[in-house]
Parts: C-alpha cells; structure tokens; sequence
C-alpha cells in the first residue's frame, strides 16, 4: 500500500467500501503505520536550540587574474549572522589553518559547537578544538544544506562583490573581503533579523535631515542615512 501523509484512514475506508470491503474505519486506522518518532532532535530543532553557541566555517575559492587560486576561510556566528573571522591564503596548509581558529576565539571566547564539512583541510582542527572546549559538528557528505549559513554568506559575498571585480593577489583579496565584511556586518540588512544589519543600525527619523548616500565596498554598494544640513 502507498504510504501516504497524515491521518488517511477515513479515504482510505471510503476506497475500501467502493471496492466492496465492508470493514470499519477504526480497522483501517489499526493497521495504518505509525511514523516513527526520530532518536534524537532534528538538525533544524538543534540549531534553534543552540543558535547562540554555533559557529559555523567553510572554504571557498577565488580565481586570480592570473589563473592563481586563493582560498578563503569564513568563520560565521549563527546569532546575528555575524563575521566571526575571514581567512586568505594561497596555500591553506594545517598549521595556517589551526592558527586561524586560534585567531578567530582568542581569551576564553570560543563557542560551544562549531559547524563545519568534511574537507580534510578541517582535519588539523580536531584537537585544537577539542582544547578549546569546542564540539565539532560534521555535516553530512554533500549536503551544503546543513551548513546553510555559511553557504548563504558565501553566495553573497560572491553575487555582491566578487562576480564585480578582477582579484590580482592575497592582499588585494583581503583588502576587499575586509570592506565587504563591514557592509555586511555594519550595513546590509537580512530579511531573517527582521530587516536588521547584524551589527544593529538605528532608525533615522524624517526630522533628523536629507538623506544622504554613502559609498561602500569600492562604491559597489551604499548605506543610506539622514544627515543635518
């Protein structure tokens, strides 16, 4: 039999009846299966509950003017989608990539969960971590949904900024990544804190003067305030 959605035993039962099987609905609902509870709370239950103590990291990678690859480390704090810590590098060795996370919770500050994939340039963070007092939270094998955060600050990064310009080299990537970073953090707002930047903005009223555009990341973006004449 289908397996079908919700309580179905009462169309079911009517099925039966035009088919001449005359039995009661309570039969039909005894024999329905019974959707199995999951052992454990689900991946979205448990980022709700721990949305405060997660931080998630991924790499992605920026093609040069010269055919050169750079590779980018994001470290994003769940709370606020805030821009925890930003890495380049041309060669993301181990050691360079244990020394970002040392970089990134310095004096005790370090998160209770952190999210990330499987990519073997995480594999130097294990201990690390685990002496930081940080539990490292696997995603499954292809499954960029699970670390959706991340995912949708690099496809912003990417549609808003770097698709717009030609990266020459490491300092000149880190240059523009760092003011993308401020508009972001500072600036842009997300439908998901309520319309709000990371960083909260506050509300200008009419009487506080003009409004007044003011040039962000090279010019490629804008923040919007009122400013007395």
């Amino acid at each position: 039999m289908q397996k079908v959605r919700g309580d179905s035993s009462p169309r079911i039962h009517g099925e039966l009846l035009k088919l001449g099987i005359d039995i009661s609905e309570a039969t039909v609902a005894k024999y329905m299966p019974r959707r199995r509870r999951p052992p454990s709370q689900t991946w979205r239950t448990f980022l709700a509950n721990h949305v405060d103590q997660i931080v998630a990291a991924d790499f992605f990678v920026v093609p040069t003017a010269t055919y050169r690859l750079l590779f980018v480390l994001v470290i994003l704090a769940h709370e606020r989608r805030r821009v925890v810590h930003v890495g380049v590098t041309a060669h993301p060795t181990a050691a360079w990539t244990v020394q970002q996370l040392r970089e990134a919770f310095p004096w005790d500050r370090a998160p209770r969960y952190l999210i990330r994939d499987r990519d073997h340039a995480f594999d130097g963070w294990t201990q690390s971590a685990k002496t930081m007092g940080i539990e490292e939270v696997l995603t499954a094998p292809r499954s960029p949904w699970q670390n959706a955060y991340a995912e949708r600050f690099i496809g912003s990064i990417r549609r808003e900024c770097l698709d717009h310009v030609i990266v020459f080299g490491v300092s000149g990537l880190q240059r523009l990544i760092k003011g993308y970073c401020a508009y972001y953090e500072h600036s842009r707002t997300h439908l998901s804190l309520k319309k709000d930047a990371p960083i909260p903005r506050p509300i200008a009223a009419p009487g506080d003067g003009r409004v007044m555009a003011i040039p962000q990341v090279g010019g490629l973006h804008h923040r919007y305030e009122r400013r007395a004449a």
